[in-house]
């Protein structure tokens, strides 16, 4: 038998939600390929409205440029499945969402490659008030398995740079 993966990731929201209000912190997401599935996650949890602010959405580049702030250029060097990109999101959501927190993911769902990435290629960032930390993944399955571990690991991240003693998982700024 093997584990549920929303069951897991139900209950690294929640691990999450605890670590932040520990802290007094706040959090908010900017999301491409989970397209809201990071949220919905969050906000299964009892209780999250006391630390959740809300999420962006930006599936389509000129989201990511127009509302979160991501260099237009950096897009048309890069594409939109880099570091650089997840980063200038989580700053993008951090700034919007005027949250202590942002969590952003983009990547390849799949079925097939996109910008020269494999599906379950995905960058994940979390932005605090001291930096930006960001994390590479190499996902296999299906979209909706790639998705959900995009999820998983993002709550993941998340709980560690709320729970290190900079906010930033030891990573000196952006």
């Amino acid at each position: 038998m093997t584990a549920d993966p929303a069951a897991s990731a139900d209950a690294a929201a929640g691990r999450l939600l605890e670590a932040l209000a520990a802290r007094g912190w706040s959090l908010g997401t900017a999301e491409s390929l989970t397209g809201g599935l990071l949220a919905a996650t969050v906000v299964g949890v009892p209780g999250a409205s006391s630390v959740f602010a809300g999420s962006v959405v930006a599936y389509d580049p000129a989201v990511k440029t127009s509302l979160l702030g991501v260099d237009p250029h950096l897009v048309g060097r890069v594409g939109t499945v880099a570091e650089e990109v997840a980063c200038q999101m989580a700053e993008g959501a951090r700034r919007v969402l005027d949250v202590d927190l942002a969590l952003a993911t983009t990547g390849v769902a799949g079925p097939g490659p996109s910008e020269g990435h494999p599906a379950g290629t995905v960058w994940l960032a979390a932005a605090t008030p001291t930096g930006v930390l960001a994390r590479l993944l190499t996902l296999s399955g299906e979209r909706p398995e790639v998705r959900s571990g995009a999820v998983l690991a993002a709550l993941v991240l998340g709980r560690e740079v709320t729970l290190s003693a900079d906010g930033a998982a030891g990573y000196g700024g952006a």
